[in-house]
């Protein structure tokens, strides 16, 4: 067996980006494994240290995730400084180049000379590489990814974007495992940037990813037969779903910030009844919910609860998951199952 075999999983969040490197034949338990600040959050450390200096930036490279460093350029320009930016990687800010001008940012077709250049990217497969590399550890042939796409819409909230194309996905029939092997959409820009670094990656959304990982652990079988709900709160953003049989029936998304425990409770009461309204939880200031066709039979009580920030909105710690006995790489067990659908190994990892 050709030990080069396996799959490098990177789930990419606001706080950090966790890594999981798992070769065929290898344990689980013993698959090296990384939990790292985030791409957004290293590209913000360096544009703060570039303030500290007075130095103006032209940001180059790709469409990312933004959240912290969205807010250094913002500090940036308030600082009296200029901030350039290449088109692609000027849609980090806003899917609107107009108002990302109108932000203060002149985005250019080319980095003006002398300018410190900041590069953005989700994936820094080479970065990940030398790490692994320092301990000996090669890069697998298989690579699968997780961010956060709310889509590419310039005159309308994305947030209502992105819940229009998870509406499409629960009246396709929500199945995780069809979803696997369907490559991103075109308007998924940040996706599409990662499949521009590389190509041969199966790229999926952090929710997604979440949710797939929590049916791992061993208490999901039996629970997601009848129903139940996954809940993964992230550094960023909550995402609840609705499950039977690797299907979801419904999904729910707010931002973190914008919760604590007697809200998102009531809020999962009123969801797992189908009494919960896309308008309220947008008014909220979250994503939204939606609903596919088929009726929620079922009560859906059985919780499974993961994510860095589970502990600030739930209490019982007898709902948390734990996927092979790590919190923390639940999305990038879940990624590693979707890579081994899409290489044909119809089984669930146990």
């Amino acid at each position: 067996m050709n030990s080069a075999r396996g799959v490098l999983a990177v789930d990419i969040g606001t706080g950090t980006q966790d890594i999981l490197c798992w070769f065929e034949g290898n344990l689980m338990e013993n698959a090296t494994k990384m939990v790292m600040p985030s791409p957004t959050q290293r590209v913000a450390q360096q544009l703060r240290a570039l303030r500290e200096k007075r130095q103006d930036v032209v940001l180059v490279g790709r469409t990312m995730g933004g959240g912290p460093c969205v807010r250094e350029v913002v500090r940036h320009l308030e600082a009296g400084l200029r901030v350039y930016a290449l088109p692609e990687a000027a849609l980090t800010l806003h899917d609107d180049l107009a108002r990302v001008q109108a932000m203060g940012v002149t985005v250019t077709e080319a980095a003006p000379n002398g300018v410190c250049q900041v590069l953005l990217r989700d994936l820094d497969l080479d970065r990940i590489g030398q790490a692994m590399s320092l301990f000996g550890v090669p890069l697998p042939d298989g690579v699968a990814v997780a961010v956060q796409d709310h889509g590419f819409s310039p005159k309308e909230s994305n947030r209502l974007f992105r819940f229009r194309y998870w509406h499409d996905f629960l009246h396709r029939g929500g199945d995780l495992q069809a979803l696997a092997l369907e490559p991103p959409p075109s308007f998924m820009t940040r996706m599409q940037a990662v499949l521009a670094d590389c190509p041969h990656a199966l790229v999926l959304d952090t929710g997604i990813a979440a949710i797939l990982g929590a049916l791992l652990d061993p208490r999901a079988r039996q629970a997601m037969a009848h129903g139940g709900t996954v809940v993964n709160v992230g550094n960023g953003h909550t995402i609840a779903a609705l499950i039977r049989d690797f299907h979801v029936l419904a999904i729910y998304e707010h931002h973190t910030g914008m919760l604590n425990p007697v809200k998102l409770s009531e809020h999962l009461r009123r969801f797992r009844q189908g009494l919960l309204t896309q308008e309220e939880v947008f008014e909220d200031g979250g994503h939204g919910c939606a609903y596919g066709p088929e009726p929620l039979n079922g009560s859906f009580e059985t919780t499974l609860v993961t994510g860095p920030r589970r502990r600030q909105l739930f209490e019982e710690q007898s709902l948390f998951a734990a996927p092979f006995g790590d919190m923390m790489l639940t999305g990038c067990f879940g990624l590693l199952q979707a890579a081994l659908w899409a290489q044909g190994y119809g089984e669930v990892l146990a």
